[in-house]
């Protein structure tokens, strides 16, 4: 990946001023439209604010931390203001786009205390065109070698009571449906796991989400707060101030209550806020990977988007089980494992999808459920279940590796850890050479249940760690990852380009085992879960009705259209078909559409978007000229009518539009489409209709 550098010391664009009546300094810089103060008051409290366009977005806001339980956010003076502009352009690996410009404001505010014990925090600022980041810099100093972070004290004071999409904190889970209301009303505790494995709750003021956490100001403005590289520290969730719209740095502690043990030289994730007047700028800002540091994978041609299916979606929707005995106990006088009858991971019913990913040019097969352990498998009751090589009877590695290899078809691992990452930790170098063995160039992780060790946390400081070991561990045997149950991306996959996705949200899934999500759940993903990286979310599922064994009334909250738009809406470089081969086989014409949309990308329009509401997006196929494009709705049908100026000029393309039938409804006929053919170019607008809880999805192959 070549890169085109330019640093321009600008110490004329930094203002430094004092006020006399109370002895104030002031650090202030911009670009363009985005502006920011930094404030150093007479008591040596660092504060910052930031303004867009002349619009206050965050007011002062102060920053700081308790380090072994002392406070460290007061007696600062400025010792040094370093400023600079970079611009510069890179070419991820994969990605929304072929080529990223990253063109940034940096001040580097270095702080030491007036008087004993003279320490000393440095804040380094990013002012970008489209928001800020900033950090936190422990210089190695000799009075502080080794701390403990007790809490991190930065604020994101708000301007009004905006509306805010957002989920309840939670240490463990990102996996909740969206509540859209005013800041104010926040009604979610924040959530201290007790001894008793339980969620303390009733603690008065004490409301934390968490983030990406998209705002909408009542003067149009678009906000969104999250944070970047998180590494070797603890995840960010917001504690909220109804009365005041502020919010607060909350760290996820481990188990005994501390958040982060570093060590100096050392410095914290970036805190990110991201602002427009424009939603379609908020989903096309790259800021949080431009604050990742470059890939450390020196050579990245191994790695390679893809599109997959799986069996697992039958074991979602109870048609079959991962385990494959009914309860640990199921032995035969002789010792062997008693089948039950319904385990899906076996040789037959493995080639039965290898056959059918073959037959339709998709790359990869995921195979869950393939290993022993399964009948016993989460953290919360067994430490080692899983070795991550030992296979069921019915499951012949052997076999299936030299089938699908001739049939074409990739093999997906699957580690399931159960949440005993411990564990895991043991294993990772065994279940990555069994992957080299058997030709398995990708693995999906998982960590459901309760983390070992006992009172670590999915998104605490040893878990990061954890995440980080095995993206590192995967690149050392060049195997790509795709992580469940993990914290919520920051954009550490610029720095790990093997790491393709997570999943840290809430997916599709969930309607095979819930109520589903709500119509507008995928209107809102981007502008949240999607800020900080790919998502595995699992769409295109076709039978919307009547295919969860254990509930035959249940039905998603989606039409078939909107389940082919999501291939472009809910932006991954690993795709999966999600549902079964022989509801695919019932609609081979809408399957197409599943069939010629790519993973990766050279260039990305956001054509429209409100969070809530509804999502446009045009994407151009990686090395080619064709464009595909995915329009989704909320609970609301939807008349749009979409320039098609983002095509290539002088080029004529065979559009075919997958829509929803006019009498199509999530509800009542969610199944009903339509497919139409048309010759178009770049100077025509195409009308669309989407159907209640609707979408539709486009494809411009080009004809010349």
């Amino acid at each position: 990946m070549k890169t085109r550098l330019v640093i321009v010391m600008i110490l004329s664009l930094v203002f430094i001023t004092f006020s006399k009546a109370q002895e104030n300094t002031v650090v202030k810089a911009g670009l363009q439209k985005v502006k920011l103060l930094f404030l150093l008051d007479q008591n040596g409290k660092a504060a910052y604010s930031i303004s867009f366009d002349e619009k206050k977005v965050i007011n002062n806001s102060h920053l700081g931390f308790v380090i072994n339980h002392h406070r460290l956010d007061s007696n600062f003076r400025i010792i040094k203001v370093d400023s600079s502009v970079v611009d510069e352009k890179w070419n991820p690996v994969w990605g929304e786009v072929k080529t990223i410009r990253n063109h940034y404001q940096q001040l580097k505010i270095q702080l030491q205390q007036k008087s004993a014990p003279f320490f000393k925090l440095n804040i380094v600022f990013k002012v970008f065109e489209e928001g800020v980041g900033f950090r936190y810099e422990f210089p190695l100093q000799n009075n502080l070698k080794f701390f403990t972070v007790n809490d991190e004290l930065t604020e994101f004071n708000l301007t009004a009571d905006h509306k805010a999409f957002w989920i309840p904190a939670d240490y463990d889970s990102n996996e909740y449906p969206y509540t859209t209301s005013k800041l104010s009303e926040v009604n979610a505790w924040k959530f201290p796991l007790i001894s008793s494995g339980t969620y303390q709750t009733n603690i008065p003021d004490q409301y934390a989400v968490q983030t990406p956490l998209m705002l909408k100001s009542n003067d149009g403005l678009y906000i969104n707060i999250h944070e970047a590289a998180l590494q070797n520290y603890a995840t960010m969730q917001l504690h909220v101030n109804r009365a005041e719209h502020g919010l607060s740095a909350n760290l996820v502690p481990d188990a005994v209550g501390n958040k982060v043990y570093l060590r100096t030289p050392a410095k914290t994730p970036w805190r990110t806020i991201i602002v427009s007047d424009k939603a379609t700028d908020i989903l096309a800002s790259k800021m949080i990977l431009n604050l990742n540091e470059p890939s450390v994978i020196a050579n990245t041609s191994w790695i390679k988007p893809t599109k997959f299916i799986g069996v697992w979606w039958e074991m979602q929707t109870g048609r079959g089980s991962w385990s494959y005995t009914d309860n640990i106990d199921s032995l035969s006088k002789d010792g062997k494992l008693i089948p039950n009858g319904h385990h899906s991971a076996n040789t037959a019913n493995v080639k039965r999808y290898i056959d059918f990913a073959s037959k339709n040019a998709i790359k990869g097969l995921l195979v869950e459920g393939w290993n022993i352990g399964w009948e016993e498998w989460t953290g919360v009751h067994k430490e080692d279940n899983f070795d991550f090589v030992t296979p069921y009877p019915d499951f012949d590695v052997k076999e299936i590796a030299k089938y699908a290899k001739a049939k074409g078809v990739e093999m997906i691992m699957h580690n399931e850890t159960g949440s005993s990452a411990a564990n895991y930790d043991r294993h990772m170098d065994t279940a990555f050479r069994f992957m080299n063995q058997f030709g398995y160039k990708s693995v999906k992780t998982g960590y459901v249940g309760m983390i070992i060790p006992n009172g670590e946390h999915h998104d605490g400081q040893w878990m990061m760690n954890h995440y980080e070991r095995a993206a590192k561990k995967a690149a050392q045997y060049h195997v790509m990852i795709d992580m469940h149950e993990p914290m919520r991306p920051t954009g550490l996959s610029r720095t790990y380009p093997n790491w393709l996705a997570s999943e840290a949200g809430r997916g599709n899934e969930w309607n095979a085992f819930s109520d589903g999500n709500a119509p507008d759940h995928e209107t809102i993903m981007p502008f949240t879960r999607l800020m900080g990286g790919p998502m595995d979310y699992t769409p295109g599922i076709f039978k919307l009705r009547h295919y969860a064994k254990d509930a035959p009334n249940r039905q998603m909250h989606t039409t078939l259209a909107k389940q082919l738009a999501l291939y472009i809406t809910m932006y991954s470089p690993i795709q999966m078909a999600a549902d079964i081969p022989e509801n695919y086989e019932a609609h081979m014409d809408a399957f197409q559409f599943i069939k010629d949309v790519p993973v990766d990308w050279d260039d990305t329009k956001i054509l429209e978007a409100e969070p809530g509401a509804y999502i446009t997006i045009a994407r151009k196929e990686k090395g080619k000229n064709n464009w595909f494009l995915g329009t989704i709705t909320n609970e609301n049908a939807r008349q749009t009518t979409i320039s098609l100026d983002f095509l290539d000029t002088n080029k004529k393309y065979s559009a075919t539009i997958y829509g929803d039938a006019t009498d199509a409804d999530w509800k009542s006929n969610p199944e009903a489409y339509i497919i139409k053919k048309l010759e178009v170019d770049n100077s025509m607008k195409i009308d669309l209709l989407l159907a209640k809880g609707g979408g539709t999805a486009i494809s411009f192959i080009t004809k010349n």
